[in-house]
C-alpha cells in the first residue's frame, strides 16, 4: 500500500539522518586514528593521489605510465589494516558503517524498496496508530474462543455466543483479506466486555503489518480532538484531524460513551459520510443496541451506517470478569 507523502518524507528524513550520523562517526574515527598513527593520513592522501594519477592517464592529460590502480590501492589498504590492528583498532575502523549494509541506508536497492524500508514503514504506521503497545498483547495470535459459551444464546436470532464469535472472526478476516481491493466498513456491537475492542485491535494489527495507515481513537478522544480543531485552531489538532479523514482505516472505539450533543452528532456524520464518499474504511465499536444507536444519534447517521457497514454482533458473559475468576489467565 503506498504511503502518504508525509509518511514517506518522514522515513526518508530518518535515512538522511542515519547517513549524516555515520559519516560524522567515520570522520571522527579517521581523526582519532590519524592522530595516533600519522602514517594513516599519508596512506589516505596517497590513495587519493593514485586515483588522480589514473584519471589523468585515462584522459590523456599527463605523461604518467599506466599502472594497476586496484593493485596499488590494495597494497596501501593492507598496510593500513596492519597498522590499525597493531595499534588496537578494528580492521574496519576507518570504513563507513551502515544500519543496513544491503541498501547502505538509502532505503532502495536498484530502484526497489529495501526490506529495511518496509520495516521502517510498518514501524511508523504502528507508532501513528495510537495502539502500538496494545497490539503486542491483543492480536489474532492470542485470540481465543474459550470465553464464548455454547450455552449462552441470543434470543433474537438463536445464535450461541460461540457461534457469534466464530461469525465475527470469519467476517473480520474477510474484511482484512479484501482490504484495499473492496470497500467495506464494520460495526461491531454488543454488551460490555464481550471482546469488541479486542477484535478491532486484532484487525488493526493485521492491516498495519500489511503497511496500511490505521488510526485508532476512543470516541471521547476523537471528539475531543475534533473539538480542539474546530474551536481552538490548534495546529497539531489540525494535522491529526486531516489524518482522520485520510487514513486507510479509522477505528472509533466505544461510540456512545462520549457526551453526545449536536456538535458530536454533526462531527460524527461528517466523519462517517466523508469517509464513505472517499471509500475510506471505518470500524465502529459500541455497547449500544441498534435501537439505542438510532435514539442517540440522528436518523441520517443511522441510515449511513446501516446501509454501508457490515454488522457484527458479539454476545456472552463479560470476558474481563471471566479472566479474573480464572486468576487473570
Amino acid at each position: 500500500m503506498p504511503l502518504k507523502n508525509f509518511q514517506y518524507e518522514a522515513i526518508m528524513r530518518d535515512y538522511n539522518q542515519k547517513q549524516f550520523l555515520h559519516k560524522h562517526e567515520q570522520d571522527e574515527h579517521i581523526r582519532l586514528a590519524e592522530e595516533k598513527i600519522p602514517r594513516l593520513g599519508e596512506i589516505r592522501r596517497e590513495i587519493a593521489s593514485l586515483g588522480l594519477k589514473k584519471a589523468r592517464f585515462v584522459l590523456g592529460a599527463g605523461q604518467e605510465e599506466d599502472f594497476d590502480l586496484e593493485a596499488a590501492i590494495g597494497v596501501l589498504a593492507d598496510e593500513r589494516k596492519t597498522l590499525l590492528l597493531k595499534n588496537g583498532f578494528p580492521a574496519d575502523y576507518l570504513e563507513l558503517h551502515y544500519d543496513c549494509p544491503i541498501c547502505k541506508d538509502t532505503g532502495y536497492i536498484e530502484g526497489e524498496k529495501c526490506a529495511c524500508f518496509r520495516k521502517a514503514a510498518v514501524d511508523l504506521l504502528y507508532t501513528q496508530s495510537n495502539i502500538r503497545d496494545i497490539l503486542e498483547r491483543e492480536n489474532f495470535e492470542h485470540f481465543s474462543f474459550q470465553y464464548y459459551s455454547s450455552e449462552f444464546t441470543d434470543s433474537s436470532n438463536g445464535l450461541t455466543a460461540l457461534d457469534a464469535a466464530h461469525q465475527a472472526y470469519d467476517k473480520s478476516w474477510d474484511f482484512i483479506d479484501s482490504f484495499g481491493e473492496e470497500f467495506n466498513n464494520l460495526m461491531i456491537y454488543g454488551d460490555t466486555g464481550v471482546g469488541k475492542t479486542y477484535l478491532t485491535h486484532c484487525i488493526a494489527k493485521e492491516l498495519l503489518d500489511r503497511s496500511f495507515f490505521v488510526l485508532y481513537f476512543s470516541a471521547f478522544d476523537l471528539f475531543d480532538l475534533l473539538s480542539k480543531n474546530t474551536f481552538q485552531k490548534d495546529v497539531q489538532s489540525a494535522d491529526m484531524a486531516s489524518f482522520i479523514y485520510d487514513c486507510d482505516l479509522l477505528i472509533i472505539d466505544d461510540l456512545g460513551t462520549e457526551l453526545t450533543n449536536s456538535f458530536v452528532s454533526s462531527q460524527l456524520f461528517c466523519c462517517i459520510n466523508e469517509r464513505i464518499m472517499n471509500k475510506k474504511a471505518t470500524i465502529i465499536s459500541t455497547n449500544l443496541t441498534m435501537e439505542d444507536f438510532l435514539d442517540t444519534y440522528s436518523e441520517r447517521i443511522f441510515s449511513r451506517v446501516s446501509s454501508n457497514y457490515t454488522m457484527i454482533k458479539l454476545i456472552g458473559n463479560d470476558i474481563r470478569i471471566q479472566k479474573r475468576l480464572l486468576g487473570g489467565k
